[in-house]
């Protein structure tokens, strides 16, 4: 087998199953972002095919939902002209390559996925076949593009994986050097960005207070209240990050500043160490409405213009498709598909 030299290239994507927070920029968006200026080629997606697979939802709620997370994704900075922006359905290859990878993957795989017990839970039976066969279609994200790396939370890493696995198992069978071992990208300050009520659990848009979390819709007063509000202990900060390891919404709040500021928790602590949070919380909220608030209102001003969003992902269908027709063409040439 060949050595194949593959071009540095990112993919990445966020379902668009509504309301996007501080978490999905921090852990995700930001670093979309800052890779688009770097040497690769990159391509994030709107995953909506994942999005179907837990549960049902409205159709003009996910079309609402899929105008947002792309309006997301533009006015936290990610430039239709320097990275290829798609709504996944539209590029059918997708769903192609996924079922090949349907094909390469094992049931013992599939099963030991943490996401699919944690989600499925008890009542597996009643679970959709989607679910179970979601990283079989993740992997069919990154790979028909031949992407290297993959910017993820670490809830998202055994799936990537899964994706490694997948490639290297369709190169050994078939005795072709084809896939990529994709690399994963984890790093940051706050690449797990926990609640405001509970630094115990992940910032979810699912939970029931709204004060859990920052959405990235929230206006600068609704930033800041939030903030003031949030759950913290009543010590003052520590100088160093070891003061933080069992204080979690202390811990959180720094890491929030940290992702902010691009600065390291050692940084911040060295400015910051010492005051109580009555001193804190007023300058994280500060920074935080200067960075959030004019995505926030960048979002709203592209939300009223649905046909512009709809107009920037029809285009990057077509830049994604000029990558992943060839991809599948060839795929099923390896594996003997005629025609």
């Amino acid at each position: 087998m060949s050595e194949t030299s593959f071009t540095p290239r990112v993919f990445s994507g966020i379902q668009p199953s509504g309301g996007l927070t501080l978490g999905n920029y921090l852990g995700a968006i930001k670093r979309f972002v800052s890779m688009q200026d770097e040497d690769f080629e990159t391509i994030y997606c709107m995953v909506d095919l994942h999005a179907i697979t837990a549960k049902f939802l409205e159709p003009d709620v996910l079309r609402r939902n899929t105008r947002e997370l792309a309006a997301g994704f533009i006015a936290s900075g990610i430039s239709p002209e320097k990275s290829i922006l798609i709504n996944q359905s539209q590029v059918p290859e997708h769903a192609q390559l996924a079922w090949i990878f349907n094909c390469v993957a094992r049931m013992g795989w599939m099963g030991r996925m943490t996401q699919w017990k944690d989600k499925a839970g008890k009542n597996a039976e009643a679970a959709s076949l989607g679910l179970f066969a979601y990283p079989a279609l993740m992997a069919a994200d990154i790979l028909i593009y031949h992407a290297t790396h993959v910017p993820v939370g670490e809830d998202q890493k055994q799936h990537l994986e899964l994706t490694r696995d997948i490639a290297a198992k369709f190169n050994h069978d078939y005795g072709v050097d084809f896939f990529p071992l994709t690399e994963p990208v984890i790093e940051g300050a706050a690449t797990r960005v926990m609640s405001l009520r509970d630094g115990s659990k992940k910032m979810s848009k699912s939970d029931p207070s709204d004060a859990s979390r920052i959405n990235m819709t929230d206006d600068a007063d609704a930033i800041a209240k939030k903030i003031r509000k949030a759950k913290t202990d009543p010590d003052a900060l520590p100088s160093e990050a070891e003061g933080l390891k069992d204080r979690p919404e202390a811990r959180n709040l720094v890491n929030i500043y940290a992702g902010l500021a691009e600065q390291s928790v050692d940084q911040v602590l060295s400015e910051v160490g010492g005051q109580q949070f009555g001193t804190f919380k007023p300058l994280l909220a500060d920074l935080a409405v200067a960075k959030l608030a004019p995505i926030s209102a960048e979002m709203a001003r592209l939300m009223s213009e649905p046909d512009e969003i709809d107009r920037i992902l029809a285009h990057g269908a077509e830049q994604a498709r000029d990558i992943t027709a060839p991809v599948l063409k060839k795929t099923y040439e390896i594996i003997g598909m005629v025609g």
